[in-house]
């Protein structure tokens, strides 16, 4: 005979509670509405209670929520059926079958347990009940019932489920599902096994290095961070932990993704089109303000490139969870025709400190001293423009210009499509040469010297693309004369500093579709608690 779990106590569909030991005899059935074996037992669990009524408490909590008031009624059941969705009680008494009955004597104690169907188990327990309260015999057709059959799994023995209530249980903060490894094999592999990598090796998110991981943020693990699609996957503090752990971040990179993520699960970025369109658009993060420093990024010499920690971690944990939380898998809704680089990582910060100009996020109306993370969707880059020969600032502004006529295709015009420039430090001296040069001229030098005839947008033998030759023949010569720049606005071009004081070569980023039908990019101030 065994003790009674203490602390019983569960809340009724009725908004009841009911908890013991009550001073009486009391029947405990733990039961779900999907089970075959629960369904064959509550016939006879209400005759039970027509034949004893008030005598025997009876208690039967149900692990299927809502679908419980299903189950009371296909069977008529005239007591209260108990809410145990959570799967908290059924834990806490640590069963593995349904039915699991309890019978309880008055004092709390455990007189009869067992699980699933057995005949002649609940004939005896039938019998026991009736001689305990000196009452007949419930009425019952046991001939018309089977000999034996085995009950379901508890619903809190699934693994998402069970995870959880041990985490509850001894207090432990993390609470996603833990995946035990065989001791000989190999875990690096095991990770690239389960589709848990973007191709390259993964640092195992053990629970020490996640709790690591999180002292990096004040936010809570279990805080919902966002919905990722395309599965609208829920990250959490501690799902971006583990992903970020996987990456190889450093804990203070934490608020950098957190806000990154916040912010490419927007719907004007539109994380779930930048994810699934051919053309192979990818997430590109910007950082501003202190943090750069403060967590030790690179804004100088290849800063585009590889060698620096927290640029090539940040972007990469980024991906990870779009991949691993939200569902954004190569092959399934990521269906890039070529894919680039950037998928698996672009992030850097800008070099303010060599840069003239007001900051990226400042134009964007922060403050100097806030930390902000700004993402784009884009489709091509870094793509050098190379001019080591321009002196004046009106000719290597008009290189960069002419850089730009590459974007989706030198002969298309007006395009509504963002592009971000990377102006290279040298390149600025050339541009600050005569006085200051402001973005504003630099915008309307590129528009002018990308400004032609609409003529040349017109498909031909060279090339399909443009203006469809019937269309062009409507408009006639006199509307083809007219010019028109290489982007739409100049509030597509987006322009920040970046790179090492020796070289010619700035950079540019290709974008995807922008506005309601792609990506517009987002801005988010970092939270740094």
């Amino acid at each position: 005979m065994t003790e009674a779990k203490p602390g019983f106590s569960l809340t009724s569909l009725a908004g009841g509670t009911h908890a013991f030991p009550t001073g009486g005899p009391t029947l405990i059935v733990f039961v779900k509405e999907d089970c075959e074996t629960c369904n064959t037992a509550a016939p006879v669990i209400e005759a039970f209670h027509r034949a004893y009524g008030d005598k025997l408490q009876l208690l039967m909590p149900s692990q299927s929520g809502e679908a419980s008031a299903l189950f009371a009624a296909r069977h008529g059941l005239t007591f209260p059926v108990l809410d145990d969705a959570g799967c908290k009680t059924s834990f806490d008494w640590d069963i593995e079958i349904v039915p699991a009955v309890f019978w309880l004597k008055p004092d709390g104690s455990v007189q009869q347990h067992f699980e699933g169907f057995v005949r002649a188990e609940w004939q005896a327990l039938s019998a026991e009940i009736a001689t305990s309260l000196a009452l007949p015999q419930a009425q019952i057709e046991w001939d018309a019932l089977p000999a034996w059959r085995p009950g379901c799994g508890s619903r809190h023995l699934y693994p998402e489920i069970f995870d959880r209530l041990r985490a509850e249980a001894s207090g432990d903060v993390l609470r996603a599902r833990r995946i035990d490894i065989g001791e000989a094999d190999d875990v690096v592999e095991f990770m690239f096994d389960q589709g848990f990598s973007d191709g390259l090796p993964l640092v195992p998110p053990t629970p020490e290095r996640v709790l690591r991981m999180l002292a990096g943020t004040h936010r809570a693990p279990q805080d919902l961070i966002a919905v990722v699609p395309p599965n609208m996957g829920e990250a959490t503090t501690e799902k971006v932990a583990i992903n970020a752990v996987m990456a190889g971040c450093k804990p203070e990179y934490m608020p950098v993704l957190i806000a990154a993520l916040e912010a490419v699960c927007t719907d004007a970025f539109n994380i779930h089109g930048v994810t699934a369109t051919t053309m192979g658009a990818a997430p590109v993060i910007v950082v501003n303000g202190p943090i750069r420093d403060r967590i030790g990024m690179n804004k100088g010499l290849g800063a585009l490139g590889s060698g620096n920690r927290a640029n090539a971690t940040i972007g990469r944990a980024l991906r990870l969870i779009v991949g691993n939380v939200g569902g954004g898998k190569p092959g399934g809704v990521e269906r890039s025709t070529l894919g680039n680089p950037m998928k698996y990582t672009m992030c850097f910060a800008e070099n303010e400190e060599r840069s003239p100009w007001p900051p990226l996020h400042v134009e964007r109306g922060f403050k100097k001293e806030d930390s902000v993370v700004t993402v784009f969707a884009m489709t091509g880059g870094p793509v050098h423009i190379v001019d080591q020969e321009s002196r004046e600032p009106q000719q290597v502004a008009g290189s960069i210009g002419l850089g730009l006529e590459s974007v989706f295709l030198p002969k298309l015009r007006n395009l509504p499509v963002d592009t971000l420039l990377v102006v290279c430090p040298e390149h600025i001296d050339t541009m600050m040469s005569q006085g200051h040069y402001s973005k504003a001229q630099l915008r309307a030098r590129i528009q002018e010297v990308t400004s032609r005839p609409l003529s040349e947008m017109v498909a031909s033998d060279t090339s399909g693309a443009g203006i469809p030759k019937a269309t062009a023949e409507k408009m006639g010569a006199d509307k083809l004369k007219a010019s028109a720049p290489k982007f739409a606005s100049d509030d597509y071009i987006h322009i920040v500093v970046a790179g090492s004081d020796a070289g010619k070569f700035s950079s540019a980023f290709h974008g995807w579709a922008t506005g309601e039908i792609g990506s517009q990019s987002v801005s988010r101030k970092i939270d740094l608690g």
